[in-house]
């Protein structure tokens, strides 16, 4: 497909997040959106003004790219602007839009507080360190290790009950659990990604569609942290609702309470 084939598919955005913008004040900006095709990326602007897309950057690919890419980092050929960027087989249906908002709350946390929390990191600062920048996507975690995977279940079933009690108490034994970089990493992950998922099921119900909540089966991955931390985010802000916009407090109460 050329560039131009792509307007009628980046206009379903604008009209989509008409319908859902008042689910959360994170979905006013319309952010970046790169589209890799054919060896390349191609980046559209929202024009507000115009209400409408604009190509405004064309840029070989310089790594294999996945199929069904759904991500959202700086473009270094872009002055390190951050972007979602996707694979076309994002415009096949309705459930697969709700990715790129879910990948424009990333764009946010980015701009927010995204590498100022990863400064506190022991796990981000030794992965910079070793030159390891997929260390989000590659970290080996102990994710089959029988006492956390058993901690985690509790803690899972605890916030699904609502249970403060035991919400505190399976937090708890999770610190106890995993030594420091893996607790690191595991609320990083929880907060990242739980947050945009947090995001992406009010979207989903919103606009009518079955809620996500893939990755609560074992054995436990990456993708379980979306669903604990969506989980938790949502325990949290049901107590303090400020905490929906003030995702740097909310970051610190999932790492100390």
């Amino acid at each position: 497909m050329k560039p131009v084939d792509y307007q009628k598919n980046l206009q379903k955005i604008i009209e989509i997040r008409e319908e859902i913008k008042n689910v959360h004040p994170f979905l006013e900006k319309i952010f970046p959106v790169a589209i890799v095709t054919d060896g390349s990326f191609f980046v559209f602007e929202f024009n507000p003004e115009e209400r409408r897309f604009f190509l405004v950057r064309k840029f070989p690919a310089k790594m294999e790219i996945p199929e069904s890419l759904r991500a959202a980092f700086p473009l270094d050929f872009y002055a390190n602007r951050i972007a979602c960027v996707v694979t076309p087989d994002v415009f096949d249906s309705l459930e697969d839009y709700t990715a790129v908002f879910h990948e424009f709350i990333h764009c946010q946390q980015w701009e927010i507080c995204e590498l100022k929390l990863k400064q506190r990191l022991k796990v981000a600062q030794e992965a910079v360190r070793r030159g390891d920048y997929m260390w989000e996507l590659a970290y080996p975690f102990p994710y089959e290790d029988e006492v956390f995977s058993k901690a985690y279940s509790r803690f899972l079933k605890a916030l699904e009950y609502g249970d403060s009690a035991s919400v505190h108490r399976c937090r708890g034994q999770l610190r106890d659990t995993l030594g420091e970089k893996d607790f690191e990493y595991m609320v990083w992950q929880e907060w990242k990604e739980g947050f945009a998922r947090y995001i992406e099921n009010r979207i989903r119900k919103r606009l009518g569609l079955t809620e996500n909540h893939s990755g609560l089966k074992k054995p436990f991955c990456r993708t379980t942290f979306y669903e604990g931390g969506a989980r938790l985010i949502e325990f949290f802000i049901a107590k303090e609702p400020e905490l929906s916009v003030n995702i740097e407090d909310l970051f610190n109460r999932m790492m100390y309470f």
